[in-house]
């Protein structure tokens, strides 16, 4: 009985810290954490026949509030060395690139899930930032912001709608649409 009286009071403290420092960071959005499915806004930018100006994105998705950081996701061909490029050029520009080796699939496609990856980042650095961006439609990240947003750390969700799961839609503070920002990321 002693023992989780003294978990429950240091759970109590833990909470009460988190709060302390969340109410302590700037009004708005506060620190700002990124997380892009590459995959998703590759296609997503496809279909709005855009070229995506990071720069421009990182700015929007920052918005008020201020950045902490911003995390690419993506699969590569290590033998392209014009993907080569886009990942240092967008390590260099303000992104942490989280790569890994596209596979290929018994149909012939070729693909490279990172949703553990970007599930866990999502929650294991919650601590750090006030605000998540998602950037992409996959339901399946939906348990991870989820789980962040009942912490109190609020949710926003970019995806193009018609590759947005309702999930990742319902769990989200603000959704926006892909499509009506598309000229602010124009290249």
């Amino acid at each position: 009985m002693e023992l989780q009286q003294s978990l429950a009071a240091l759970q109590k403290r833990s909470n009460d810290s988190d709060t302390a420092i969340r109410n302590a960071t700037p009004k708005g959005r506060g620190r700002v954490a990124i997380f892009i499915d590459g995959a998703n806004l590759y296609y997503a930018s496809q279909e709005l026949k855009i070229h995506i100006d990071y720069k421009k994105l990182l700015e929007l998705l920052t918005g008020d509030g201020s950045l902490w950081k911003a995390f690419y996701y993506t699969g590569i061909d290590s033998t392209r060395s014009q993907e080569k490029n886009f990942i240092s050029w967008l390590g260099h520009n303000g992104f942490q690139v989280i790569t890994k080796e596209l596979v290929k699939r018994a149909d012939g496609t070729r693909k490279a899930n990172l949703d553990v990856e970007m599930a866990m980042d999502i929650d294991k650095l919650a601590s750090h930032y006030d605000t998540a961006v998602f950037v992409g439609g996959d339901g399946d990240l939906a348990y991870a912001l989820e789980q962040v947003s009942r912490r109190g750390i609020r949710v926003e969700v970019l995806g193009l709608r018609t590759m947005t799961s309702e999930a990742l839609i319902k769990v989200a503070d603000v959704y926006t649409d892909l499509g009506q920002v598309k000229e602010q990321l124009r290249k």
